[in-house]
């Protein structure tokens, strides 16, 4: 997926892999949807090339200008035999949000960790006791308390779910516009891609949605509202605590270091993590230039520094090149000086990953005291 600086436009193309018929195209300008579409010659001259380099074994999966980048989704197996594409083409609107929030600027990072975004709640051992006892009375396995798009509480059965869609479905419920409820059929990309699941959804407080993934039964009737209201009810107070973990994450009064303006804290066994840039309030450089250079900065580590799997490293016979691989880097955009430029360090121990953003006061030799320090007091909670 393409993506452009500030003013740039990203269009998402989708394809019919036999006919090159135009399934949707959805676009992006500056982080935000764009009612601005790929011309139907545009699109015919992206098809021609993509069928001619298909007969040469060539793939294209984008084309880019000076400011305009064009993606092509191509050669889905669902897709390759259709029956009734107007039918397809009004099926795929359901899409269409969870499509325009990965073209955006989104708050979210498991798009590209491929981890599940997760808050820490205050009382999060309340919460879980919560849900368990709400999934036994529903008869479902697996049910998740998601703000903003980002995993509160889940149950074990939630937490088995596999990648993609242990990160997707939280992502498309922070996408959808605000319900009391939703009872919408969902495919599994890994687990069920052709026989469809409900995902029921029950807002408790704005942006606050229990989650239910399950079969023909429950009845949403059944869950709303006298289920509802008798589980949560009496936990009002800990769920509005959870209203501003949405950008925060962490809960308030977290003990951080002042110097820290954003964290990307990654759990590479469970595939959770958390990710912040508002941590202590409003400073310089802005919330959405903080996510940008966290996420150029995880691309940056994970592709030349750090082994893509947590764990010990195997042995082979070159035990010198096993030896130095990194445990933290760092990178200091502007200058080295004292209150200029901003400062970024990944450390990686075990299973835990982690990356800071650092404002240009913290000095560049207390970078890897700094960051150990910050795992050190994160590893309880995730």
């Amino acid at each position: 997926m393409g993506e452009e600086g500030t003013g740039g436009t990203v269009h998402l193309l989708c394809l019919a892999a036999s006919s090159g018929v135009p399934l949707f195209c959805r676009s992006s300008r500056g982080g935000a949807p764009a009612r601005q579409q790929l011309p139907f010659s545009v699109i015919g001259s992206l098809n021609g090339v993509h069928m001619f380099g298909q007969n040469l074994e060539v793939q294209l999966s984008s084309a880019r200008t000076e400011n305009t980048t064009v993606v092509l989704l191509v050669g889905l197996e669902e897709l390759t035999n259709i029956r009734n594409v107007e039918r397809l083409k009004k099926d795929l609107r359901a899409s269409y949000c969870l499509i325009d929030s990965f073209l955006g600027d989104s708050e979210l990072i498991g798009d590209l960790t491929q981890c599940v975004d997760c808050v820490i709640p205050p009382e999060g051992s309340l919460l879980q006791e919560a849900l368990s006892g709400f999934a036994e009375a529903t008869g479902t396995a697996f049910v998740s308390l998601v703000v903003s798009g980002r995993v509160v509480a889940a149950t074990e059965g939630w937490w088995r779910l596999g990648t993609p869609e242990a990160v997707l479905l939280p992502w498309l419920v922070g996408s959808l516009p605000p319900q009391t409820a939703r009872d919408y059929p969902v495919y599994l990309p890994h687990g069920s891609p052709t026989v469809p699941h409900r995902l029921l959804t029950l807002t408790l407080l704005p942006s606050l949605e229990l989650c239910l993934l399950c079969g023909p039964s429950p009845p949403l009737s059944q869950l709303y509202p006298q289920l509802l209201e008798r589980c949560w009810q009496p936990l009002l107070d800990p769920l509005r605590a959870c209203l501003p973990l949405g950008p925060r994450a962490l809960p308030s009064g977290f003990p951080l270091h002042t110097d820290i303006l954003g964290l990307l804290l990654l759990h590479l066994e469970l595939k959770r993590c958390l990710f912040t840039v508002e941590p202590l309030g409003d400073k310089e450089p802005s919330p959405e230039q903080r996510r940008r250079l966290l996420r150029n900065f995880y691309t940056l580590v994970t592709s030349t520094h750090f082994p893509p799997e947590p764990g010990p490293p195997e042995k082979t016979e070159d035990e010198v090149y096993q030896a130095q691989l990194p445990r933290a880097c760092y990178l200091v955009l502007g200058t080295e000086e004292p209150g200029k430029g901003v400062r970024l360090v990944a450390l990686q121990l075990g299973v835990r990953r982690l990356l800071l953003l650092l404002s240009p006061q913290s000095p560049s030799h207390g970078l890897r005291s700094l960051a150990t320090h910050t795992l050190h007091a994160l590893t309880p909670l995730l």
